[in-house]
């Protein structure tokens, strides 16, 4: 079984590559974020076509997170428990996507960029992923052989070698000491970053600015990560960045991620 994450930045803008990297990865489950779109408004047949089905949430052109699955969909959750809100009036923002796929309980995860530490979107930020910690933190309490994977877009670079200059990065969101502890936190309450596990190598990127040839510069950023609870840690067999797929015209600024996963005993 494989397992990927990807954000898209704009699914109808890229529902071509995404179809096309799906019918030649073998990929099975799918986590899509920044799907910008409403729900009436994802391409649902180009999936279906090929043997997938969507589960998708989407209110605006803003966030919208999807997962993907051809080894079903079930029990479909929108948002974690105690999910804060943002904005006025205040709203729960499309950033989660929970869906059981093939036994694995798969999280599609948008996490709020913060924008600058200043701003109220940091603090903000920081209380989702505290959030997100307790609400992943219980789902083992109940089950500790529960198969749950937390992926997506996290929006922090967990280590120095994850940037391509940390003093460009002074001052700024996705490298602060709070973000990375909060990011920590999830390894704290029991998961793996299954995809450093296997590819530990350092400026090893998932993310280039469209700006100032930052990708053929290779000034990269590695925020895509890839949780995984200890029952489905011990499935993780490889992980890859797909780099290709940042390359050519209508390219998305992130890439995918994927896991592969032994056949569940």
């Amino acid at each position: 079984m494989r397992v990927a994450t990807w954000n898209i930045n704009s699914i109808r803008a890229r529902t071509e590559r995404a179809v096309a990297f799906l019918e030649r990865s073998g990929v099975d489950v799918l986590a899509l974020q920044e799907t910008k779109c409403k729900d009436e408004q994802f391409p649902h047949a180009a999936f279906e076509e090929i043997g997938y089905e969507v589960a998708h949430v989407g209110y605006s052109q803003w966030n919208g997170v999807a997962v993907v699955s051809r080894v079903g969909i079930e029990d479909v959750e929108i948002g974690f428990p105690g999910m804060p809100t943002w904005g006025d009036p205040a709203t729960a923002e499309a950033r989660a996507i929970g869906v059981t796929a093939g036994g694995v309980r798969v999280w599609s995860l948008y996490v709020p960029n913060g924008r600058a530490i200043d701003d109220p979107h940091y603090a903000y930020k920081l209380d989702w992923l505290a959030a997100l910690h307790d609400a992943a933190a219980g789902w083992l309490t109940a089950d500790p052989q529960a198969q749950v994977a937390l992926v997506g877009d996290w929006n922090i670079a967990p280590l120095d070698t994850d940037v391509w200059d940390p003093a460009w990065f002074a001052g700024r969101t996705h490298v602060t000491p709070a973000e990375r502890d909060a990011f920590a936190a999830i390894a704290k309450a029991g998961y793996t970053e299954v995809s450093r596990v296997h590819l530990p190598g350092e400026h090893t990127y998932t993310y280039w600015d469209y700006q100032q040839l930052r990708f053929p510069k290779n000034k990269g950023m590695r925020i895509d990560h890839t949780y995984a609870s200890p029952a489905l840690a011990a499935r993780v067999t490889g992980a890859t960045i797909v780099r290709d797929e940042r390359k050519g015209k209508g390219a998305s600024d992130h890439v995918p991620v994927v896991l592969d996963l032994t056949e569940d005993a």
